[in-house]
């Protein structure tokens, strides 16, 4: 039995005030709201305030999906982002809150019915959000317990209306080298690509982000739109889409182009095989420091060790 001890600054939930009421006060306050807000983690205001999605939030959990180890407080998630266009630091919290992310449009094109573009609010429309419980593990062997809000990405298969020869789901992410400092670097392959299999891309785990801890994301976890593949290194969710293309050929991902030998396009969690510089074998925890063992597809094999049992991959690095 996990016992939780409650921090100095905790309180019970029944003395919270609601959010509608602490809302409402912010606007009530108008032009010292804007002091009050400065004091928070960035972006949070902005969230509550200038977000018209932000009504959506909290959306109802799905049980389904549990933790076998405390959440971590949005205080560490917030702070610990890996997110190489905005630097390579892991507190990019205020860099990242440059990032414009209203108007924001996803495009869907290649092997579809019809190529289109949608705004993200219209996607949110058609879209029933609901929160989830995931674990997150990092290639850099350091993990989290978040609790992500979006919706399935097989809806989202569906409401793209991909053609049946397609194989593979490729997403880009934004590139605008006025807002990114990292993206005007020569070294690296802007902007940010990803892949996943069809099969991968509508397995139940894989999970669509618009928001977190019960509101919408803050940008260093890559909103409006970010990927969440539980089983997989986090390198695989990618932030800030703003492409998804429906194709037969398998995309060359960013970190595949980087550096391939270390980190392959399946790179699902396995703590048998080490990275080319690393253990991972264990996992620390970033909100403890606590060191746990690493757990085979992050501890989701039942849903997903069905989908890498194929001849075809024999011989392919499917840990890596």
């Amino acid at each position: 039995m996990l016992i939780k001890s409650k921090r100095g600054w905790e309180i019970p939930e029944h003395l919270a005030t609601p959010e509608g009421i602490f809302l409402s006060r912010r606007r009530l306050l108008g032009a010292g709201a804007g002091l009050i807000g400065a004091s928070l983690l960035p972006g949070v205001a902005q969230a509550a305030e200038t977000d018209p999605s932000a009504s959506l939030y909290p959306a109802k959990r799905n049980e389904r999906y549990t933790l076998d180890r405390p959440m971590t407080p949005e205080k560490d998630a917030s702070s610990v982002n890996n997110y190489y266009e905005f630097g390579t630091n892991y507190d990019v919290g205020r860099a990242a809150a440059k990032l414009k992310v209203r108007p924001w449009t996803v495009t869907i094109d290649g092997m579809v019915e019809q190529p289109r573009q949608v705004g993200i609010d219209d996607l949110l429309k058609a879209m029933t959000l609901e929160e989830r419980l995931y674990r997150h593990r990092c290639v850099e062997a350091w993990s989290m317990a978040v609790p992500w809000t979006g919706f399935p990405m097989k809806a989202f298969v569906d409401y793209a209306r991909p053609l049946s020869g397609a194989k593979y789901v490729r997403m880009e992410t934004f590139l605008d080298r006025d807002v990114a400092p990292g993206q005007s670097g020569r070294f690296y392959p802007w902007p940010y690509v990803e892949g996943l299999t069809m099969a991968e891309a509508t397995n139940e785990l894989a999970f669509l982000v618009t928001g977190v801890y019960g509101k919408p994301a803050q940008n260093q976890f890559g909103a409006p739109l970010r990927l969440a593949t539980p089983w997989k290194y986090g390198f695989k969710s990618i932030k800030a889409i703003v492409k998804f293309t429906f194709t037969d050929q398998r995309p060359k991902s960013f970190w595949e182009v980087v550096q391939g030998a270390e980190y392959g396009f399946w790179a699902n969690v396995n703590p048998q095989v080490s990275h080319p510089r690393w253990s991972q074998a264990t996992e620390k925890d970033i909100a403890t420091g606590e060191r746990r063992p690493t757990l085979l597809y992050n501890g989701y094999g039942e849903f997903v060790a069905g989908l890498y049992g194929d001849p075809a991959l024999k011989g392919e690095k499917l840990f890596m």
